[in-house]
């Protein structure tokens, strides 16, 4: 397959490319869009074929259900059984933006876009590029992460590229995204409402809406084997080619602890991911590859730089790992929950 590769830029061009995009997924194409949080591969969620041709183009496991992305919550209406008043609360505050919400589903949508499941996953994107995109259809795009399963997630064309070039009709290159991580999922089909996976929209801004919402405790769990209902639940994910470990505990002792086991691993290609405050502790070391994630005083910065580091440790070819933890708050823990998951759960605590 020949995969074309777009950039919009504003200008006429924009329509021309805007037209053969609505057309391919009419078609039952596959089209790669920029959201803000990471880059979608996209194509028509009512349609059977489609959904599954998402899925043989990630090599994803089926029962690992997809998100449908709208641009309008009008749309709700053909999807959804019900909307739950706390769910209507959340959209209020929160939609266009980087939050998926898990509904009962109706007879409209089909199995192969929920995994089999009896619910859906939703999510209206605040990308300008992927709005105009979702309103020149008139349906759904489930649009799973554009890397191929299990990978990091993309958030530089360069990625889906290097994934997806060939297996795809068309990129969209839509430049870095913005959040950097995929999009928090709430499921508002249980009692209290709960967040199956953390991300920019945290635990602490869902609860000023609703005090009941709570958080599924397998977020930070690797090594869960529940039927996963929503993405990123279950199966190895975020994983670079090497192996990976996080450090945890009071920030001196696992600076301490990383600098230990660089000692201990001389002769392997080593790369770290430090933060700002950091940094300067490993310079001399001896590692192949020091990257700065970005300040722990502003961890949207490092959320945004996190899949792009892990992919640099594959380009570099790194035979190991080591990775800075964070607290388990906030944004703190969703960068957990996709460094937990890239690390396979080998976590080293140092309190």
């Amino acid at each position: 397959m020949k995969t074309d590769i777009f950039k919009f830029k504003g200008n006429g061009k924009d329509k021309v490319y805007l037209k053969k995009i609505s057309q391919t997924l009419r078609d039952g194409g596959l089209v790669v869009l920029p959201t803000e949080t990471v880059y979608g591969l996209g194509g028509n969620g009512l349609n059977k074929r489609t959904c599954k041709k998402i899925y043989e183009a990630k090599g994803r496991p089926s029962d690992n259900p997809l998100i449908l992305h709208i641009a309008d919550n009008s749309q709700l209406d053909d999807l959804v059984a019900e909307v739950p008043e706390v769910a209507k609360k959340c959209i209020k505050k929160f939609w266009p933006g980087p939050l998926t919400i898990i509904f009962k589903r109706s007879d409209k949508v089909p199995d192969e876009a929920t995994g089999g499941l009896d619910t859906v996953a939703i999510r209206e994107p605040s990308n300008k590029i992927a709005h105009d995109i979702l309103k020149s259809v008139d349906f759904p795009v489930a649009a799973p992460s554009a890397n191929l399963s299990g990978r990091p997630s993309p958030t530089k064309v360069e990625h889906v590229i290097e994934d997806l070039d060939g297996r795809v009709d068309i990129i969209v290159d839509g430049g870095h995204s913005v959040v950097g991580i995929e999009s928090t999922v709430l499921d508002v089909t249980v009692d209290p409402p709960m967040i199956l996976r953390p991300g920019k929209i945290t635990l602490e801004d869902l609860q000023e809406v609703d005090e009941r919402i709570t958080i599924d405790s397998a977020t930070i769990d690797s090594k869960s084997h529940e039927v996963p209902k929503s993405p990123g639940q279950k199966y190895r994910h975020y994983a670079p080619r090497a192996e990976a470990i996080c450090f945890g505990g009071r920030l001196d002792k696992l600076v301490n602890e990383i600098k230990k086991n660089i000692e201990e691993n001389k002769g392997k290609k080593i790369a770290v991911l430090a933060t700002e405050e950091t940094y300067d502790e490993y310079e001399n070391t001896g590692v192949e590859l020091l990257i700065n994630l970005g300040s722990r005083e502003h961890l949207e910065e490092v959320a945004t730089n996190l899949f792009d580091a892990l992919r640099r440790c594959d380009e570099e070819d790194i035979d190991i790992i080591f990775a800075e933890g964070f607290e388990l708050r906030g944004m703190g823990l969703s960068i957990m929950n996709r460094l937990l998951k890239a690390c396979g759960g080998k976590v080293v605590m140092r309190i």
